[in-house]
């Protein structure tokens, strides 16, 4: 039996699309919904909360999950991923010794960071490989919904993801390439050169009536995404 976004605590963005954020690091969490398809937009700190979005998500699309995109790969984003084995995974391309063998960093993030060791430990040893690598861009024909456009790109990691789903409005998940509820973190695996004109091509692929969605904080419009872009420009100098 399905339930509304409304009745299930999720933002509705578009028909088909919503969106919801995680307690904790505040991480947002997408899904679009198609007829006999459904797409979560990363999967939550840990095992027990990538468990939550998997029956949240079937409660609202009606069926299991189909794809799961991961825009990055830190904790907050990749360690539930576990629960969704049975769903093509898809990350950008580049991110394979990350997902093969980067396990034990991302345990010692995400207990630098407030998880408790324990669920970081099985959430790393659980962690599942993408099946699918995006090089550029990619189409995911939504089964009865929507074309999602998947698109690789840098800035806050060497290797981003932005998903574009097309509508009136457009839905760009950006994943922590637009931060609202702070300043954007650039980490020691951050891309700064290039993050400026990941954000351009952010803009292009939404356009100016497009609802943009960060990795943490409140849904931005362009407007947002073009003033965080020219603040990121001024912190490291580029253009």
């Amino acid at each position: 039996m399905t339930v509304t976004w409304e009745e299930a605590g999720w933002e509705r963005l578009a028909a088909g699309v919503g969106r919801c954020r995680l307690p904790g690091w505040d991480c947002t969490v997408g899904l679009v919904v198609g007829g006999g398809s459904a797409l979560m937009i990363d999967a939550g700190s840990s095992v027990p909360e990538g468990a939550w979005l998997r029956t949240q998500a079937q409660a609202l699309a009606g069926r299991r999950v189909t794809h799961l995109a991961l825009t990055h790969a830190h904790f907050d984003h990749v360690l539930g991923a576990a629960v969704f084995a049975g769903a093509t995974v898809l990350a950008a391309g580049g991110l394979r010794e990350v997902f093969e063998h980067g396990g034990e960093e991302l345990r010692a993030d995400a207990v630098r960071n407030g998880l408790d060791p324990r669920a970081a430990e099985n959430a790393a040893d659980l962690l599942v490989c993408p099946r699918e690598y995006v090089w550029g861009t990619a189409v995911l024909a939504m089964d009865g919904g929507p074309e999602v456009h998947l698109v690789a790109t840098r800035g806050h990691t060497a290797h981003d993801l932005a998903v574009l789903v097309p509508g009136s409005p457009a839905v760009v998940f950006c994943g922590d390439l637009v931060e609202e509820s702070g300043e954007p973190q650039a980490g020691p695996d951050a891309v700064p050169a290039h993050w400026p004109a990941a954000l351009d091509l952010l803009l292009s692929l939404g356009g100016e009536d497009a609802l943009y969605v960060p990795g943490h904080g409140a849904v931005v419009d362009a407007g947002f995404v073009r003033a965080q872009r020219d603040a990121l420009a001024g912190r490291f100098g580029v253009s």
